[in-house]
């Protein structure tokens, strides 16, 4: 499950650079993910009333914090997938559990 997760949001990303002409170096991928929790952070401020709503509705807020917690997903697994990282290993040490393949 997390190695295909991995190769479909790498396609993706190579595919937005690409587009964008963004190059992805090791720096990237990291500096990327702190920018991506610090989204989700700014949209967790809005909806536990730490921050402005900016207009945003109960619906639009619930929408926002599950795409930047996508975001800040997928950034996690195409880190890994740069470092070369195994996360299932990871998380069968970790949280003593062998994630469903």
């Amino acid at each position: 499950m997390l190695p295909d997760l991995m190769k479909q949001f790498e396609a993706a990303s190579a595919t937005y650079a690409a587009d964008n002409g963004l190059e992805r170096d090791d720096d990237w991928f990291v500096l990327k993910l702190q920018e991506e929790l610090g989204e989700l952070i700014q949209i967790w401020n809005r909806v536990t009333g730490r921050g402005r709503r900016k207009g945003m509705s109960d619906a639009d807020l619930a929408t926002a914090l599950a795409d930047e917690t996508a975001d800040v997903l997928g950034h996690i697994l195409l880190f890994a997938n740069r470092n070369g990282l195994d996360l299932p290993a990871a998380i069968e040490r970790k949280w003593l559990f062998r994630p469903h393949e």
